[in-house]
């Protein structure tokens, strides 16, 4: 009988496909996700140079897990697809946490910019604070990819990105 929930390391999820695929065994994460929040992390940090980059940070979308891999190349993205619905929800709310706080400062980063007459007026302090605000939660994030978090670290609200990351590398 097949198994309707697959469970991480059994069956299609078996630690050694899931390692093969660039999945982490243990989280049934995948860290090519943080490829599309370290595309527009690079786009802001060359906006001090290549302030004409303001147009490709403006494009950047927002997208969830599921979409990220939908819309990707990833060979195997049906099986990330499938890891991370079988992922324990503590990791999977931990990292979803961290997305949101990315997709919210890249938001304000966008309204920065249309509200902008000149994007290189404001593109130092935009990198700044790409680095300093987003950087940190791509960390943690993925520090969630790798199971680098307890269930009760996802307990804790309030707290900057710039302590979590001390705690799990404490």
């Amino acid at each position: 009988m097949e198994c309707l929930h697959p469970v991480l390391g059994a069956g299609e999820l078996a630690a050694e496909r899931l390692e093969e695929a660039n999945i982490n065994p243990h989280t049934g994460l995948a860290t090519d996700y943080l490829n599309h929040f370290n595309e527009v992390m690079m786009l802001l940090e060359m906006l001090p140079d290549m302030p004409d980059c303001a147009e490709d940070v403006l494009e950047w979308e927002p997208l969830d897990y599921e979409g990220h891999f939908e819309n990707s190349s990833f060979k195997d993205k049906n099986l990330a697809i499938m890891a991370y619905h079988a992922a324990p929800a503590y990791l999977r709310e931990h990292l979803e946490k961290q997305v949101a706080g990315i997709n919210k400062l890249v938001g304000s980063i966008q309204d920065q910019l249309r509200d902008t007459p000149d994007p290189a007026m404001i593109a130092a302090e935009i990198a700044d604070k790409a680095t300093v605000e987003i950087k940190p939660l791509i960390a943690v994030a993925g520090a969630v990819i790798h199971g680098h978090v307890e269930p009760e670290a996802t307990q804790h609200e309030g707290e900057g990105a710039q302590a979590e990351i001390d705690a799990l590398f404490a």
